[in-house]
């Protein structure tokens, strides 16, 4: 397969699965750009690369800072900003997590939080419904727990535990 053609499909592949993952994508054809760099892109470059507006390109390169996965590069001598993907893919990984479980457990957690012990309704609807709640209770509480392990863990701790989880 010639270069151009696999990067391409690269970068249609990662927008895909960026869909599958919650974010948009163009989003995340921005970040598969970024990630095969080897420099830092302009704003125009990805623009020119992608074939997308100057409004996209920066409304999702910003969105992308806040997750914490590309960074600002700065260039001496230049006057444009330059963007740079994190290239190691275990860190890569553990900020994705961390911004996922912010986004969706976090929020999930807190509205578990707030229902309380409940008045009316009919008894076995009431029943169902707190039994339903204490499960996803203990089963977010897990979740949040394995999550909060895997981001701070260091990538020996995390591929040793996989190995003896699959033995």
């Amino acid at each position: 397969m010639e270069f151009q053609q696999a990067k391409e499909k690269f970068i249609q592949t990662w927008g895909t699965l960026g869909s599958n993952w919650g974010i948009n994508k163009t989003m995340a054809q921005i970040h598969a750009l970024l990630l095969i760099s080897p420099k830092p892109l302009s704003t125009e470059e990805v623009m020119e690369d992608l074939m997308i507006s100057r409004g996209n390109a920066n409304m999702n390169i910003r969105a992308l800072i806040d997750w914490g996965i590309v960074f600002k590069e700065f260039i001496p001598g230049e006057r444009k900003e330059y963007f740079t993907a994190e290239k190691d893919i275990w860190e890569l990984s553990k900020h994705i997590i961390e911004q996922r479980k912010k986004r969706e457990l976090d929020p999930m957690m807190r509205s578990l939080s707030q229902i309380g012990k409940l008045e009316g309704g009919k008894p076995d609807e009431v029943q169902e419904f707190e039994k339903i709640m204490s499960e996803l209770n203990v089963f977010s509480t897990k979740a949040e727990s394995m999550l909060n392990k895997i981001i701070s863990a260091n990538k020996n701790w995390f591929f040793n535990f996989l190995l003896k989880l699959f033995k």
